[in-house]
């Protein structure tokens, strides 16, 4: 009965996600951007994979990949030796993040690197930094100082790139922070924090995953500068379906696939885990069966997922891009691409994980509500930008620079938590989604444009990954001023009582 109820709940949040989306793509193709039979009944058949598909893994990652990071979180540190804690902490970043799908694509897309070396070199940039995340939660270290450090860090090392090669880079930080790392690394911090029990033990609990969106640029750029790839790059060609047989035989033979990538995504997780349980943990029989359920619920939910929107929504997400720049008003695509962007960071799994999370960790003060409209125009004006590039051929450096830095000045001005979930949603926020509809339908648009596709269609995703940085730290800063407003009525009103005065921390924490 609770799976059931449960599963019922998590259908209407994927329905709520994903149907939107449908819609708008829907009255495109009945409106302005006609496209085939063929690839509107692929569209609908991935729609109706990525409902089911999400559905099954919400539910599994809240009942096994939370719970998990949560309990290697809080073992961690019962060693009391650091050099364990930093040995630990760097092995579980590098199997966490070769098990993230998303990496996958962009090393097969990515050109002159081996896909393997792309992967290890990802791989070494996120367990390092996710090293430098924990020793910052150890030590109390704040989050806004560092991330001033390395981002001039990254600036630096972006002007030594070749310009086909930066916005590359740019989106390997958000990819690499997907449904299989973030539900398991934010946990990783929860559990980490009610070890510490502090004060600002939740605060630091987040911006685990945006440093770790860091360590993969860095390891990206490096590559660029030691391999001088080019832009010999070329988009997959749409297949046309001819009849509903062709139709679901496209499907069915993409399934084993997914079945074993993600198998095999998931296999090193579970053999880290294995290995505390039997050394650290010692669980019971049935958390450990209601963690396997969960995994199971996971990977069912995650082919499904991933399915659905390489096969169904990426040739979809092309043939639209092509059709709309196409038009006599190409500019046409900036808007349709800022609504559809509105939408489908809500189609992204991760986000749900990142929201319950949010709402636990702060009693409700940041409701998953507010979370979401930030992060829907977040992401609806960084994918405006971005098309407006495909459009324009400017640089991603005209709007990453500034960008980064209108952040990390917001950071200075806003309570820290808010600075560290801003950070994270980032890397939450571009997700498969992004990579499998948003990536082709700029590069479907570039082709039209007659753009450059690696130095133009490429660095959606780290716009995506760039705009909530902003939008949450808005958010924190309103937030933050009504408070202070609040609290300064209410100590106004006590002062009669001999009550003491408030600080601004003490109004507005959450």
């Amino acid at each position: 009965m609770f799976y059931k109820t449960k599963l019922q709940e998590k259908l209407e949040e994927s329905l709520k996600a994903v149907l939107p989306v449908a819609a708008i793509v829907l009255l495109l193709c009945f409106s302005i951007a006609p496209v085939s039979p063929g690839i509107l009944l692929e569209f609908l058949m991935g729609a109706l994979l990525l409902v089911v598909g999400m559905m099954f893994f919400s539910l599994g990652a809240e009942l096994s990949m939370t719970p998990m990071g949560e309990r290697v979180g809080s073992s961690m540190l019962k060693a009391r030796k650091l050099w364990i804690t930093v040995a630990i902490g760097f092995l579980l970043g590098f199997v966490v993040t070769i098990s993230e799908p998303d990496l996958q694509v962009l090393a097969n897309q990515v050109p002159s690197v081996p896909n393997m070396t792309l992967i290890l070199a990802v791989a070494c940039g996120v367990g390092i930094f996710l090293v430098l995340a924990l020793l910052r939660m150890l030590f109390g270290i704040a989050l806004a100082p560092m991330l001033i450090v390395l981002y001039l860090l990254v600036i630096g090392l972006t002007l030594f790139v070749p310009a086909d090669f930066q916005a590359v880079a740019f989106d390997s930080g958000g990819v690499t922070t997907g449904p299989m790392t973030v539900p398991f690394i934010m946990a990783l911090g929860v559990g980490i924090s009610m070890i510490r029990n502090d004060r600002h033990a939740a605060d630091d609990s987040f911006g685990l995953v945006a440093l770790c969106s860091i360590g993969p640029i860095l390891a990206v750029l490096l590559l660029g500068i030691l391999y001088h790839p080019d832009s010999t790059y070329a988009a997959e060609e749409i297949v046309e379906i001819v009849d509903s047989r062709m139709l679901g035989r496209m499907f069915l033979a993409e399934i084993p696939a997914y079945m074993k990538e993600i198998g095999v995504s998931l296999l090193p997780i579970v053999l880290f885990f294995g290995l505390f349980q039997i050394f650290s943990l010692r669980m019971e029989s049935r958390a450990l069966l209601k963690i396997g359920i969960g995994l199971v619920y996971t990977y069912v939910g995650l082919v499904l997922f991933l399915t659905g929107a390489n096969v169904g929504f990426m040739p979809a997400g092309t043939y639209l891009g092509r059709t709309l720049a196409a038009l006599p008003e190409k500019w046409v695509i900036v808007p349709v691409g800022m609504v559809i962007g509105y939408f489908i960071v809500l189609a992204e799994p991760a986000v749900y994980v990142l929201m319950k999370q949010v709402e636990e960790l702060t009693d409700g003060a940041i409701s998953g509500t507010a979370m979401k409209l930030s992060l829907s125009v977040g992401v609806a004006v960084s994918v405006g930008l971005a098309m407006t590039r495909v459009l324009t051929g400017i640089s991603i450096l005209w709007y990453l620079i500034p960008g980064y830095g209108a952040a990390l000045a917001l950071s200075f001005f806003v309570p820290k938590i808010f600075t560290a979930i801003a950070f994270d949603s980032g890397g939450v926020a571009s997700g498969p989604m992004t990579t499998t509809f948003l990536l082709p339908l700029a590069i479907g648009a570039c082709q039209s444009a007659g753009g450059d596709l690696v130095r133009d269609a490429f660095g959606v995703v780290a716009m995506v990954a760039m705009t909530p940085l902003i939008t949450i730290q808005v958010l924190g800063l309103i937030y933050s001023i009504r408070s202070a407003e609040a609290g300064a009525a209410e100590t106004a009103a006590a002062s009669g009582n001999g009550l003491e005065d408030y600080g601004l921390y003490d109004v507005i924490e959450l």
